[in-house]
């Protein structure tokens, strides 16, 4: 068996555990739903929760990980 073809099924194994074992995870040990309000939006005040876009989060995510945090 070529290292390619494990490469391969290892991905697509990953991928079906990503899809399926995830929403088992949110749905039934967490109880995540869609028709909860978030906290960004639940607890609004202005200075911590904050309903923001999604490319915002993603640019203090990154600044985060990238440790200039503090700078940015």
């Amino acid at each position: 068996m070529s290292a390619m073809a494990v490469a391969l099924g290892s991905v697509v194994a990953f991928l079906l555990a990503y899809r399926f074992y995830g929403r088992f995870i949110s749905q039934r040990v967490l109880g995540l739903r869609d028709s909860e309000p978030m906290p960004s939006h639940q607890f609004a005040d202005g200075v911590d929760f904050v309903p923001t876009k999604r490319p915002v989060l993603f640019g203090h995510h990154f600044a985060s990980i990238a440790g200039a945090g503090p700078i940015v």
